[in-house]
């Protein structure tokens, strides 16, 4: 049982962060700051900051992402992308439901029988097909 409960121990050149990172020749000397996905500041305590709209204090560096990170950036979504997309399906599946429903089962009979023409729907009648054959040459030779 010990040996289960027993950290894995990775050496010193396999972790990533162990390796020495050379600058970012684009930053030009500006700080490198942690890239990670949490660093949004609607994460932050909403008190406690000298500019509490944007949560954050004055002459503090910006990170490069400050604009998608910002308060003014996408909301964090409070539900999974996979259980939005799960609980999407159903509800458009519902009303596809629903209306397929309502279609074949309360939609009404029509009371008028369509009108039915004789000689195949008056096609010599109105001009149709049979009337005006087309003609294989038209062009002046």
């Amino acid at each position: 049982m010990q040996s289960a409960l027993r950290r894995r121990v990775v050496p010193a050149f396999a972790r990533g962060y162990a390796r020495p990172v050379e600058p970012n020749p684009q930053y030009n000397g500006y700080p490198e700051l942690p890239s990670d996905g949490s660093a949004s500041h609607q994460y932050r305590p909403p008190q406690g900051w000298q500019d509490n709209l944007l949560r954050r204090n004055f002459n503090d560096t910006l990170h490069h992402h400050e604009e998608v990170n910002s308060m003014w950036g996408p909301d964090i979504p409070v539900v999974p992308p996979k259980s939005a997309l799960r609980q999407f399906l159903f509800a458009a599946g519902g009303f596809v439901a629903v209306g397929l429903f309502m279609r074949s089962f309360l939609v009404p009979e029509s009371p008028a029988i369509p009108r039915q023409y004789p000689y195949n729907g008056l096609e010599k009648e109105l001009g149709g097909h049979q009337a005006n054959p087309e003609t294989e040459s038209t062009s002046d030779e």
